[in-house]
Parts: C-alpha cells; sequence; structure tokens
C-alpha cells in the first residue's frame, strides 16, 4: 500500500487550538451568575428550603428572645432596687414561730423603737433611720365602701428613705407624729377604692378598726416592688399605731416590725451593716455564739446576687437554645447531601461543557449560605416580636442587646459555612462521566 506523504499542521492551527483548550478549561462562572443559580434552585424547592431554615430559625429566635428577657428582667429589678435606693437597707425583726412555722421576718417582738433610736444616734454611717409597724389586711371603712390594705405606722424619715412623695395633700407631720393624732396619708390605688377624686380624698374621714382617722395626702403612684403594691398601703403616725392599733407589746420599750437605714452614701452601707450588727447584738445580750435575732438586708448584695444568678441562667438556657442551631446545621447539612444526590446528573452536564470544581464549590456552599442568612433574619425578626410580647404581658423594660442581633447573624452564616461545606465538597468531587451515567 503506498504510503501518503500527508503535511504537517500548521503551527498556528496548533497554537489556536491549545488556546482554546486552555479557555474551556479556564472557563469560570461569575460569583454573580452563581448567586442567581442558587437563589433559582431554592425557589424552584420553596418546601424543602422552608424546611431547611426552620431549625435556624429556631435556634436564632430562642438566643435573641432569652437574651432580650434576660436583660429585661435584669433591668427590672434593677430599677426597683434603684426606686428604695442604692445605699438603703432594711433591717427586720426576728419571725415568730406557730406550730413549728415560721410566721415570716417582722414578726417576732425583736426589735424596739429604741433600737431604731439607738442605730441612728450611735451609727456613724447612718444618714436616716426610720423604724416601722405593719399590719397586713387591716379593714378600712368610708361610708357603704370597705377594703382590707396594708396599715403601717411610721415616721418623718420614712417617705425620704423610700422615696414617697405626695401627689395631693402633704405626709402628716412632726405635730402629728408627736402627739399620736389620727391622720392617714392613703396610697393611691386606695384613694382610686375608695374616692373618686384627690380633693375629695382630703379632709375625708376613714374607720379603721372602728377608729376615726382624717386623710391628709394621696401619694404618687409607685407600682409594684418586690411582689408588693406600694400604692395599696395607709400610713399613719407611728405613735398612734403603737397605741391605738397595735398596743406596746415589747417586753421592754415599744415593739417594731423592723427599721430602714439609709447609709451617707452606697459605699458605707456595708460598714453601717457591720455597725448596726454589733450594736444590736450587743443590746440584745446576744453571745458570740449565738444565732442574731433580727435580719439585715442589703439591696445592693441582692441585687449583686441576682444580676449573677440571672447572666448564669441567662447563659445556660441560651446555651440550650443553641442547641436548636446545631440541630438546624445538620438539617442544612442532610438536605444539602441530599441536593447533591438529586442532582448528580446536572452535575456531571455542567462538568462536561467546562464547569470548574471551584464554580460547583461555590454554588452548593452559596446555597447553604443563603438559606442560613435568610433564616438567621426571619430569626432575629421573630425573636424580637416575642421578646416584645413577652415584655408586654409580663411588664418588663423591652431590652433587645445589640450584640445579641450581631452574634444572631454570625451564627447562621457559621452554621451555613460548616453545614454546607462537606455536600458542596463532595458535589465538587464527582466524576463527570460517573455522574453522567448515574440516574
Amino acid at each position: 500500500m503506498k504510503k501518503l506523504d500527508l503535511p504537517p499542521p500548521h503551527p498556528r492551527s496548533l497554537c489556536v487550538g491549545s488556546q482554546q483548550s486552555r479557555r474551556r478549561k479556564k472557563r469560570r462562572v461569575s460569583l454573580r451568575k452563581i448567586l442567581m443559580m442558587s437563589i433559582e434552585t431554592l425557589w424552584n424547592n420553596k418546601l424543602r428550603t422552608g424546611l431547611t431554615m426552620l431549625g435556624v430559625v429556631i435556634g436564632i429566635a430562642s438566643v435573641i428572645m432569652i437574651t432580650a428577657v434576660g436583660q429585661g428582667v435584669q433591668k427590672s429589678t434593677a430599677l426597683q432596687i434603684e426606686a428604695l435606693g442604692t445605699n438603703v437597707m432594711a433591717v427586720m425583726a426576728g419571725a415568730a414561730r406557730t406550730g413549728g412555722i415560721s410566721q415570716g421576718a417582722g414578726s417576732a417582738s425583736t426589735l424596739t423603737w429604741e433600737d431604731s433610736q439607738a442605730i441612728a444616734t450611735q451609727v456613724p454611717a447612718a444618714k436616716l433611720v426610720s423604724a416601722y409597724l405593719a399590719r397586713p389586711q387591716i379593714q378600712v371603712v368610708r361610708g357603704n365602701l370597705n377594703i382590707a390594705t396594708l396599715l403601717v405606722g411610721t415616721d418623718l424619715n420614712f417617705p425620704k428613705i423610700r422615696n414617697i412623695q405626695p401627689q395631693a395633700g402633704l405626709f402628716f407631720s412632726q405635730g402629728d407624729l408627736d402627739a399620736g393624732r389620727p391622720v392617714a396619708f392613703i396610697g393611691s390605688k386606695v384613694r382610686d377604692e375608695l374616692f373618686s377624686t384627690d380633693k375629695s380624698a382630703i379632709g375625708a374621714d376613714l374607720r379603721i378598726k372602728g377608729k376615726h382617722y382624717t386623710v391628709v395626702g394621696v401619694a404618687e403612684s409607685k407600682g409594684l416592688s418586690a411582689g408588693q403594691d406600694l400604692d395599696d398601703v395607709i400610713y399613719i403616725p407611728f405613735t398612734n399605731m403603737s397605741s391605738q392599733i397595735v398596743g406596746n407589746n415589747a417586753l421592754t420599750g415599744v415593739a417594731i416590725n423592723g427599721f430602714w437605714l439609709e447609709a451617707i452614701d452606697a459605699d458605707q452601707l456595708n460598714s453601717a451593716q457591720f455597725q448596726v450588727t454589733n450594736i444590736l447584738r450587743l443590746r440584745h445580750g446576744i453571745k458570740t455564739s449565738g444565732i442574731d435575732d433580727f435580719q439585715i438586708i442589703n439591696f445592693v448584695d441582692i441585687m449583686s446576687a441576682f444580676n449573677n444568678v440571672m447572666g448564669s441562667l441567662t447563659l445556660m438556657v441560651g446555651a440550650i437554645a443553641g442547641i436548636s442551631l446545631v440541630v438546624g446545621g445538620i438539617g442544612i447539612a442532610n438536605i444539602m447531601l441530599v441536593s447533591v444526590m438529586e442532582r448528580t446528573r446536572e452535575i456531571g452536564i455542567r462538568k462536561a461543557v467546562g464547569a470548574t470544581s471551584g464554580s460547583i464549590l461555590s454554588q452548593f456552599l452559596t446555597e447553604a449560605i443563603i438559606i442560613s442568612i435568610v433564616g438567621g433574619a426571619i430569626g432575629v425578626g421573630l425573636g424580637i416580636a416575642l421578646a416584645y410580647i413577652a415584655a408586654l404581658v409580663f411588664k418588663f423594660p423591652f431590652v433587645i442587646p445589640l450584640w445579641s442581633i450581631g452574634a444572631g447573624f454570625g451564627l447562621s452564616l457559621i452554621v451555613g459555612v460548616l453545614a454546607g461545606g462537606i455536600p458542596a465538597r463532595n458535589a465538587a468531587k464527582l466524576n463527570p462521566i460517573s455522574a453522567l451515567r448515574s440516574d
């Protein structure tokens, strides 16, 4: 057979072919196109996409809501304690026991008026001291109206320490206290239940345990504090309360339920507490190993302890809520792995026409990140809405820390990257020939 002598290929044609091959191998999809393809794929599978991002939505919403509720409760408690005063403490008598059951602090006659006066004169850190006698659920009558309220007998330092301001009229005077006159300064809730206006209340007559009292003033509304309604109360002179309502039932002196102490400043509150403890133990003859027959409540310490507890609880519950994010991430990874299996042939075709492994990896990773970011945004909105509803229902300040929103978006992005990484890598490593042969 005769051998044909073919001319060698033109060098330029080889060069052009090799350039076209290189251009085909280097063909890359733009980021914008990858983003559009990812959105289109997710939109075409709306149900699957929605179910996938549900775990992220629940996780982020839980973190936002729990953080907001914790911050709101902390702020509410701080405001209540600040209303009492950051340099204030309460000293209460010991607890009486009936049938082996404690009746609560202040129920025993272990503190006297003389104790409070000794504290006022002997404690250098004390600015003001106010003794009080209190009786809950005392019947008060005006005409044909009858209510049960808290009756408190105290002195003129009490409204200064407890920040009680008159809305109408005045608090009773020193002359009323010295003479033990039957006058009453009433809370706004008592006014609302017994009178129509402040004007009709001033100078009106009340009957408390059958005795007549004249209303001299109405207090500004204070709301709730530590579960107690500060507006559902009547204040009368301590001397009248002791002689006419309670009676002098202490073995020596005039019995009191306790007294309030305002320190010169917050820094001296602990010093005042130490001094009060030593003076009362000496006055009551309590030995070194003996147990105090009184109780001291330092509101600054309570606030600090409460903040520590709430911080720990918020962190713990937030960590539990974070488990939802982990579950959401597992859901994303699972759905993306299924998506890779369903779209194997599509991946093979794309690779056969020149799509790079990097573009395949980018698309699947972008789909996972979109699911996480959109889910995170919905979760943040839902968490804020739930926190607002909780604040309205339970009546505490609505507080949304900005860091919690940033953390929510950050966590959702991390979840998307981590959960979508393995499925995207598997998709990018598929052999195009094997992928095309799959059903």
